[in-house]
């Protein structure tokens, strides 16, 4: 159980994220990059928690929990080994 009330899903350039509804309490990417995009850290509010599978395409890849504790602070928590398709730009 995630506790979700309203959830809204956009398919596009998960890279870029969706500004135009930003900031979301929270965001989940359901595909592995080497880093976090900083678009999406950007569209974070404070007090948002952001959760991805960082790593590379054919090596080990983690689940990350990033938090914003401020608008220049963030937690980041790695959770657990995981394996995902890749998040491609474009």
């Amino acid at each position: 159980e995630i506790g979700c009330v309203n959830v809204r899903v956009r398919q596009g350039d998960g890279t870029l994220g969706w500004p135009e509804a930003a900031p979301f309490d929270a965001i989940m990417v359901t595909a592995a990059g080497e880093r976090i995009p900083p678009a999406l850290i950007d569209q974070l509010k404070i007090g948002g928690r952001l959760i991805m599978p960082i790593g590379s395409r054919y090596g080990d890849q983690v689940l990350v929990l990033v938090e914003r504790k401020s608008a220049s602070r963030l937690k980041q928590t790695e959770l657990w080994p995981v394996r995902f398709v890749p998040l491609i730009a474009g």
